[in-house]
């Protein structure tokens, strides 16, 4: 039996509401050369039930029970191992795919057979798309704020898996997992961009995200990334004198955040940001009103 071309992996936890849909979504889809992987993690509602009887009539699902609850991005390396296919894609377990979803993303891969991965991009809808960029171009793209391509969620990225494999996968941190991933990526592949994804990506309350979104933390974690990105990722793709430039933007940005923090949050939070950013005030008052 030949591998799949692609392999959509569905990590899932308490989403009994939402998983017969996301699954059903990938059946109804236009590109069936595919396995659809199902990684429980623990869950205490009817999930692997509802994913075991889909399994049960298409030969092309699989499901999987972890013995203890990894987390979410420790869980997207366990799907990702399970995976056959040449490329692999996310769908959370709240999200659905479009139609023709599957099909664009692949066509894109293949059209540039030399890219590592590929993203949707909602910034703009350009007849040219899809398009590739360089290691230095997709920097260049989303610091200068054209493309924000590496603020993309999972649903949005089909990745070849030898490119995840070579990358050692996700690093583990919550949250800000695929954004640092792109990064990485990038850095080491062109990137294909595509034209607005033809996707649900739900927004509920049970989300990591909306259960963060009120912490300040959450949003700063990204931009700690960042400078680190800039400051100590080696494999950076922009020469010294681009990333100097674009490193005292975000450095700008931070110190501002951090003295946003004082009216919007409070002093406790602001010391957290503060704390977490390991610079002085002396640092954060001279980055965010210095000439950087």
């Amino acid at each position: 039996m030949t591998n799949p071309t692609i392999s959509i992996l569905t990590t899932c936890y308490n989403r009994e509401k939402y998983l017969a849909e996301c699954i059903q979504s990938v059946l109804d889809g236009h590109f069936q050369d595919l396995e659809l992987i199902i990684v429980d993690d623990g869950s205490t509602d009817r999930s692997v039930e509802i994913a075991k009887a889909f399994a049960s009539k298409d030969h092309r699902i699989h499901v999987y029970e972890n013995e203890v609850n990894l987390g979410d991005y420790p869980n997207r390396n366990k799907a990702a191992s399970y995976a056959k296919g040449k490329y692999i894609k996310y769908l959370d377990a709240d999200d659905m795919h479009g139609r023709f979803m599957v099909d664009i993303m692949v066509d894109a891969m293949e059209t540039f057979p030399e890219a590592g991965f590929g993203l949707f991009d909602y910034g703009e809808n350009n007849p040219l798309f899809p398009i590739l960029l360089s290691p230095s171009e997709a920097y260049r793209a989303h610091y200068s704020g054209k493309h924000s391509i590496f603020d993309r969620s999972p649903i949005n990225a089909i990745i070849k898996k030898n490119a995840f494999d070579a990358v050692g996968g996700f690093s583990g941190k919550r949250m800000v997992g695929d954004f640092e991933m792109w990064h990485v990526l990038s850095a080491k592949y062109p990137t294909v961009i595509m034209s607005a994804g033809p996707g649900m990506y739900r927004t509920h309350d049970e989300q990591e995200m909306s259960l963060h979104r009120a912490d300040p933390m959450w949003a700063f974690e990204y931009q700690l990334l960042s400078v680190d990105f800039f400051s100590n990722f080696e494999m950076n793709p922009l020469h010294t004198e681009e990333k100097t430039k674009i490193l005292g933007t975000i450095k700008r940005n931070q110190a501002r955040t951090i003295l946003y923090s004082l009216k919007r949050h409070g002093l406790k939070d602001t010391f957290r940001l503060k704390n977490a950013s390991a610079l002085t005030w002396i640092e954060i008052f001279r980055n965010a009103f210095g000439n950087n």
